[in-house]
């Protein structure tokens, strides 16, 4: 294992996002901050970071939640009253 130090960050999210991530990574037994840091490590070598199994859970969880954004989707969101 390596030895890291991690950061308190507050970062703004999308709020369905938010409550898919939240609920993946309960369903994976991480904290959001775990699954998050995986999920960057694995884009930034240009890997999948979830497994078919996995990708239905959030295809469950993405429903439950309403959560109809996709990749597409991304860098084109405007947030209520904030001008863009």
């Amino acid at each position: 294992m390596k030895t890291i130090e991690r950061v308190q960050t507050g970062v703004r999210l999308e709020k369905r996002t938010l409550k898919v991530l939240k609920g993946l990574a309960e369903y994976l037994d991480l904290s959001l901050g775990d699954l998050l840091e995986g999920m960057v490590l694995h884009a930034f070598e240009g890997k999948a970071p979830f497994s078919e199994e996995t990708l239905k859970q959030i295809a469950k969880l993405k429903a439950v939640y309403g959560l109809d954004l996709t990749a597409a989707d991304s860098h084109a969101l405007k947030e209520d009253g904030d001008g863009r």
